[in-house]
């Protein structure tokens, strides 16, 4: 007598032997019967070719069921096709096999007394004696809930973080001397070239190196950018407060 869970299997049985894979109806995963060999087959009566046939289920993608509905409606029909030609003895093997994988696969699961479903041990509420769907494990329901709840948090405080505190500001990013990247120092990372900013004698807002104009007021950047110490004659950069030779006060 077929049992109820059976309506969700997969027949793999050949002229030489009989094999089965009964699947859980909620996560789907398998489990193999263990092969028995066909009296009829060692005896060289069977026929050695099946016929072409539709598969119990009919396609199965990775040992998986595409559809069950249909497949549950016409089980003996397809089975009954895909078998056509047997000899009524290896018949009876396929049915007493069948029966034998039935009850060694039964011991991995287990009725769902609400949905009723068959399903293995891993998607089975032990305490209610209900699938995982319809009674989700406490202590599982509880870690997905806490961890959906750290992820939230997560996202707000990173929402109101400030993240960086640099003051905003040009900078030179690519070596006037070398043409290669800069870094961020005063000097370059390759060829130890200064990366100042070049003040405008105009507007006295500051320009990376080589700029033509003025990011700010558009004054010509190729005047000229030192002036001569009244005193001493030493050459400094415009914009400097005090001489760098004397010490006396420019501007």
């Amino acid at each position: 007598m077929l049992r109820a869970f059976t309506r969700n299997y997969q027949d793999n049985s050949t002229d030489a032997g009989f094999e089965f894979t009964f699947f859980c109806d909620n996560c789907q995963d398998g489990y193999k019967s263990s092969f028995i060999e066909s009296e009829t087959y060692k005896r060289g009566k069977g026929i050695r070719n099946l016929a072409e046939g539709a598969s119990i289920f009919g396609s199965l993608l990775g040992g998986r069921l595409s559809n069950i509905g249909y497949a549950t409606s016409r089980g003996g029909d397809v089975l009954s096709e895909r078998f056509t030609g047997m000899s009524p003895e290896w018949h009876k093997e396929h049915e007493k096999a069948f029966e034998i994988s039935q009850n060694e696969a039964a011991q991995h699961f287990h009725r769902c007394h609400s949905c009723h479903t068959y399903v293995c041990d891993s998607c089975l509420n032990e305490d209610e004696g209900l699938c995982v769907s319809c009674a989700p494990r406490q202590e599982v329901f509880v870690a997905k809930a806490r961890a959906e709840a750290m992820q939230r948090n997560i996202e707000e405080a990173g929402d109101s973080a400030t993240v960086w505190q640099g003051k905003i500001e040009s900078k030179t990013t690519v070596c006037p001397s070398c043409g290669k990247p800069a870094g961020t120092g005063a000097f370059c990372n390759n060829c130890g070239a200064s990366m100042a900013l070049v003040v405008c004698q105009r507007c006295g807002a500051k320009n990376a190196q080589r700029v033509r104009f003025c990011n700010n007021c558009g004054e010509s950047m190729s005047a000229s950018t030192s002036s001569n110490c009244p005193d001493c004659g030493e050459m400094n950069p415009l914009g400097t407060r005090f001489c760098g030779g004397c010490g006396r006060k420019l501007g």
